[in-house]
């Protein structure tokens, strides 16, 4: 579906250069000079790389719309994870180095959405947060607190973050899966 450069928004999936772009973000410019465009930063779907590009309002680029698909989570092996289609029961692995470090926050009939494009894999999307439990962190000291002080902890699935200094070892606390931030102390 064709979409002028004005129309071009955060999260949309484009056509461009002969690969697949994610909208990172978008800035609309109107110079002194000149007619006004639309400031682009892009991510390729399928290498990773990054891109700026500038679009004229009397462009047109080509709006892609990917297959989503709900899968559950069943296993990991030394190289993959592999997923169940929820409607189908269809088996599919998906190589490791696609879901990087947000593969240790799997967890068994964990819920995922799997996007595809002419039937080929481009990303796997976790919930937006999970619970997790503190393995360990290092006692916080008194009067270390006057600014907003963050501690490093390690959690069971051994990724490293930081959190607040009330955090223990064995409290439970909630993840943003895209950012590997913590955002919530769980009362037990």
């Amino acid at each position: 579906m064709k979409i002028l450069g004005n129309e071009i928004k955060p999260g949309m999936i484009i056509e461009h250069k002969n690969d697949l772009w994610s909208v990172l973000k978008t800035q609309h410019v109107k110079p002194g000079k000149g007619g006004a465009f639309n400031q682009v930063e892009l991510k390729s779907m399928k290498k990773g790389t990054k891109l700026n590009e500038r679009f004229r309002s009397s462009d047109t680029v080509e709006r892609t719309i990917l297959d989503d698909k709900k899968f559950n989570f069943l296993y990991e092996d030394e190289k993959n994870c592999h997923f169940m289609d929820q409607t189908n029961f269809e088996q599919i692995q998906v190589n490791k180095s696609l879901l990087g470090e947000k593969s240790k926050l799997l967890k068994e009939n964990m819920e995922v959405n799997v996007q595809f494009y002419d039937d080929q894999l481009l990303s796997v999307d976790l919930p937006t947060s999970v619970e997790l439990k503190i393995e360990s962190t290092e006692v916080a000291i008194k009067g270390q607190t006057a600014s907003s002080s963050y501690k490093p902890a390690t959690l069971e699935n051994g990724i490293k973050i930081m959190v607040p200094p009330f955090i223990n070892s064995d409290d439970k606390i909630v993840l943003d899966t895209r950012t590997l931030e913590y955002i919530k102390k769980l009362n037990k």
